[in-house]
């Protein structure tokens, strides 16, 4: 049974720094891209960030390129989301996910975390 468990998540000051874990357990070996969601409530899930299997290929969202890193941890099975210069704006839900061909996309999940809580305030 495939697990995704988060962590990482609290509460910072705008500028400030979190990093986010998601520790994988079971067999993923159907996904083939790792990635980030988030979530506020009463809007739909948008896409935050996405790592392909080896770790050499990622992309972001605009709204978070250059200021938040995705990278994965191939021998602990661990992703990470590191972020930095936070905003206001980047307060929500935050959701790991495995899926296959394009993890921009919920639409492709195969798996996904249960969330971790960022909160920034100003």
């Amino acid at each position: 049974q495939v697990q995704l468990v988060e962590s990482g998540g609290g509460s910072v000051q705008a500028g400030g720094s979190l990093r986010l874990s998601c520790a994988v357990s079971g067999n993923i070996a159907r996904s083939n891209c790792m990635g980030w969601f988030r979530q506020v409530p009463g809007k739909e899930r948008d896409w935050v960030a996405t790592v392909y299997s080896g770790g050499g290929v990622t992309a972001y969202a605009d709204s978070v390129k250059g200021r938040f890193t995705i990278s994965q941890d191939n021998v602990e099975y661990t992703l990470y989301l590191q972020m930095n210069s936070l905003k206001p704006a980047d307060t929500a839900m935050y959701y790991c996910m495995a899926g296959n061909y394009r993890c921009s996309s919920g639409a492709n999940a195969l798996y996904w975390g249960k969330g971790t809580q960022v909160t920034v305030s100003s």
